[in-house]
């Protein structure tokens, strides 16, 4: 493993050359994530290997993370282990990625150079479950429980509706 991932990347030379990148990043570095988890401790470990398919310059590879989501039942911390298996094929228009194979998702260059970071980290936040939830009942173990709300909220007293008269002469017909 490298000590360190470069921070910028060029991913049709790395296609051209045959690139394999293989390393760890902070998750601490990756800011758009760090806003979503419980804790940004730990690392992401990134394997990545970039080719050509025919024409078509791919990346393909595997990033691990096991990361720390907050609960949305409970507001507790949550162990989530990502293992994803990705495959890009780099374009530059809409009409290149319609004719990518099935099993490769598009990867739009609007320059030469893109932040691997910031790739990483996309391909996190996709990854990540849109409501996180224990795989248990946790509500009781320090959450609030709906049902005890119910049971404490006062019964309201019917006030004196103005409109009250009105409802009386619509049933009576008069």
């Amino acid at each position: 493993m490298l000590d360190r991932l470069p921070v910028l990347i060029n991913p049709l030379s790395f296609s051209d050359k045959g690139k394999v990148l293989v390393g760890s990043i902070e998750i601490s570095e990756l800011t758009r994530l760090s806003d979503v988890l419980f804790d940004n401790s730990g690392i992401v470990e990134v394997n990545f290997s970039f080719n050509r398919e025919g024409r078509v310059p791919t990346i393909q590879g595997e990033i691990k993370a096991d990361l720390m989501l907050e609960c949305q039942s409970c507001s507790k911390k949550l162990d989530w282990s990502i293992n994803s298996i990705i495959k890009l094929g780099i374009v530059q228009s809409l009409e290149q990625a319609d004719r990518l194979a099935s099993d490769c998702e598009p990867l739009m260059l609007e320059t030469e150079k893109i932040s691997l970071n910031d790739l990483i980290e996309d391909e996190l936040l996709l990854a990540l479950p849109d409501f996180p939830k224990h795989n248990y009942e946790c509500v009781g173990k320090g959450g609030i429980e709906f049902d005890a709300l119910e049971e404490e909220i006062e019964p309201q007293v019917e006030t004196n509706n103005p409109f009250s008269v009105l409802a009386k002469l619509k049933n009576t017909g008069d």
